[in-house]
This record gives C-alpha cells, structure tokens and sequence, in this order.
C-alpha cells in the first residue's frame, strides 16, 4: 500500500481544488481496496495549497556527491521544469552508490506506522510530498523502428516498418526515431534507410531522426531528406573500440565533424552516450566517464543528451549518482534516459530519474530492441509500460496508449512473437475477458 501511495497520481497543480479532490478520491480508493476503514468526507490537510509557492524560496536539497552544487543553477532548472520542492528527499549518497538516501529508509518505516493511525487528511498531505517533485509532462521517443528492429534476426520488410512507424506517429507520439544510416555489412537490418526516410520524410507534425555515425552516413541521411540525426559516444572505452572500432577521444572527434556539418545545413543533433552505468566488456563504468563524454557532446551542439543503460543492469542506487555527475556539466533539461529492462529496473530508474529533473524518456513499441553488440543486452522498456505509468502519475505525455498497443500488435504479429509490454499484454488480456461477458 505505501508503495502505491508514493506514485499515486496527480492531475492538477496542488494548489488546485481539483488536484486535493482527486488525492482525496485516490487515496481513499487505495485504503478501502487494502482494507482500511475511511470516512466519506475527506478535506486537504491545512496548508497544503501553500506547497506551491515555495519554489523560489525554500533551499534546494543537494544534488551532487561533489558538494559543489550551485543553488540559484538548480533554482533556474526547477522553475524551467515548473516542478515542486520535495520536502523529505533526503541527502545526496556521496559516495555510497550502494544506498539510495541513506535516511530514507527510517524515514519510510516511521510513514508505514503513521498511516495505519493518522487521519485521512494526514494521509492525502503524504501521498501529495510524494509526488510533488515530478514534471507536468514528459516527452517520450520512439526507438522501436530503429533500435529495436536493428536487433531482429531477421530483416524486416521495408513496407512493414514503414506502416509500424505510421501508426507510432499517429498515436500522438512527437518523436519517432525512424533508421539509422550505417554500413550494412554491420547493420543489414537497416539496410533500406533511404526507402523508409523516401516515405516517412513527408509526414508532418512529428519528428524522425536518425542515426548516423559519421560523416558517409550524415550525407546520405540528409540526401534522403532527413530533418534531424542522431550520433552515438560510448563512456566506456572497452564497448567504444568493439563497437565502432575506435576509442572514446577518437569517436568524439568524428561526431564533432558530423555537428559541424549539421550546423552549416541547419539541422538538429541529438546525441547518446550508451553505458552510463555497465559495460559488457569491463563492468561497471564510472560517472566521471559518462558526465565527460555527456559534456562532449553537448557542446559540441547536441540539443538533447540521451543516457542509455545499454545492458540494463542499472538500478536506482547506480542511476542516482550518473545523473548527478552528469546534470553538473550539462543543464538537466537537456537530457533525456533511455532504459533496458534486462533486469526489470526500467520503470524505477525512470522515476527516480523523474524525480531528479530530467523529462524525456526513450521507450521501445512492445519493448523491441537491444544491442548487438552487447551480449545480454534485452529490450529497451516498452513504451506502453511508460505510458501507462506516466498515465497512473497523471503526467502528460499526448500519447494515446490504446493506438500504442495496435502499434505493438501489428509489430509482434508480424515478427511471430508476444509484446515485451506487461501493461499491453495484461490490457489485452482485460479486454478478451470483457469481450466474452
């Protein structure tokens, strides 16, 4: 139940009469399914509207392990993301990575025993600190059609990605990555980049980058009409060599070249750094790494900053202090988290990156996708599992999830396989139920 109550969701400002209504509905759902009595009439705790205005004044809490965090940077950052202070976030780990907050853990213990004898007013005020600190909207990118069809056995037909990136596209999705202009002798999944850009370029109203990991592939995405690419660095420097075949210094500079080129053709750049937090070849990678490589391409003219945990072995206790090694050299509304679900960290790591300012998320249709080049590497999270808990957050993303789903299910028919999406394959499931009643 307190578990539940930490992500329960929020669907105004909590000033709002509307927002403390629905906390109050929300909560009292959750205690009457758990087995708590309540009352009828709930009203917000006193004071509770004042949460809002504080912003400016109260003092931020401490986000970085180095100690050199500056406040009025951090203020500027909050109110960029129109976010509320979290009173009981805690203090930084430091150095212990192993340990998320390390006084939280006493501090939930003492909520646990608080909510089993303090009022409903109580509780609704609970639920609400809890949830204060996350953004109003969060932007989410596709990868699916290109990095979850580049790791297919099998080549897909060009038609099939082309309707597969269609229907994303009309699910309200803003950013849908749509191939990636590389050699395919190492990449024959995405062999057909030019024919899928051919179509896919004259669909207005959403965004299709794509990758290119020099300069060949950047003249021959931005012949086929792209608008927008993409470039990779790894912050380890074992994936780097086997990967691309070259160092981190060394990749660094050729995606220099290809920022260069981009500029004078005025089209965005977005850049990935890919094991932020372990690396196949030489285990757990340093946050010092990432934020270097991160700071790279930032200033090189990177517009967005992506952090993939490529094998996904992350968890929050590892993602914590990446993201505040990074957000010391690269503003936080820059950045954005892409996530695997080898392990199932996925949608935890997602919201303790929430928590922590960032607003952009990579998902995958169906949960498509991982590395070839990373043994062990499974899919990216599903983007109906993001959505679906964005959606119990009450956060907006403009996604409609049930067109989302029809994406997977088009997809996964035609690969001959289930959807890597829980939140799909339970709705679906939902839905046959009902369909027999």
């Amino acid at each position: 139940m307190l578990a539940a109550s930490r992500v329960w969701s929020r669907s105004a400002s909590p000033s709002s009469p509307h927002a403390l209504t629905s906390a109050a509905a929300a909560v009292s759902s959750l205690l009457q399914r758990s087995g708590m009595q309540v009352s009828q009439k709930s009203q917000a705790p006193p004071g509770l509207a004042d949460t809002g205005d504080r912003t400016a004044d109260a003092p931020p809490p401490p986000c970085s392990s180095s100690g050199d965090f500056r406040e009025e940077e951090y203020a500027s950052r909050r109110r960029t993301n129109q976010r509320h202070p979290l009173p009981n976030r805690g203090k930084s780990i430091g150095e212990n990575h192993h340990v998320l907050y390390g006084s939280y853990l006493p501090q939930n213990q003492q909520r646990y025993r608080y909510y089993s004898s303090s009022s409903d007013q109580e509780r609704i005020g609970i639920v609400n600190r809890m949830i204060h600190d996350l953004p109003r909207f969060v932007k989410i990118v596709e990868v699916g059609p290109r990095d979850g069809l580049q790791n297919e056995k099998n080549t897909v037909p060009t038609p099939v990605k082309i309707e597969l990136i269609k229907r994303l596209a009309a699910s309200g999705l803003s950013v849908v990555e749509a191939t990636s202009f590389v050699s395919p002798k190492w990449v024959p999944q995405l062999a057909d980049a030019k024919d899928v850009m051919e179509v896919v370029r004259n669909i207005t109203g959403v965004n299709f980058p794509v990758l290119t990991p020099n300069l060949k592939g950047f003249h021959a995405a931005a012949a086929a009409g792209a608008k927008e690419v993409a470039i990779f660095a790894s912050a380890s420097e074992a994936f780097s060599k086997s990967n691309i075949n070259c160092s981190i210094k060394e990749s660094l500079a050729r995606y220099n070249d290809v920022a260069l080129a981009a500029k004078k053709q005025e089209i965005p750049v977005r850049g990935y750094v890919s094991c932020v937090v372990g690396c196949p070849v030489e285990g757990s990678v340093p946050p010092s790494n990432v934020a270097y490589v991160a700071k790279e391409l930032y200033d090189m003219g990177c517009y967005e900053v992506s952090l993939g945990d490529t094998i996904g072995v992350g968890t929050p206790g590892t993602v914590v202090p990446m993201l505040e090694a990074v957000m010391s050299v690269v503003p936080v509304e820059k950045l954005a988290v892409h996530f695997h679900d080898t392990y199932g960290q996925s949608l935890s790591n997602i919201l303790i990156s929430l928590q922590m300012g960032v607003n952009v998320v990579d998902s995958s249709v169906a949960g498509l996708g991982g590395c070839p080049y990373a043994k062990g590497a499974s899919g990216n999270v599903a983007t109906e599992d993001v959505v679906y808990m964005l959606n119990g957050l009450g956060i907006k993303t403009g996604v409609n999830l049930g067109k989302v789903m029809a994406a997977g299910e088009f997809i996964c028919k035609h690969l001959g396989r289930q959807s890597g999406s829980k939140a799909a394959t339970a709705l679906s499931k939902v839905t046959a139920s009902a369909s027999k009643l």
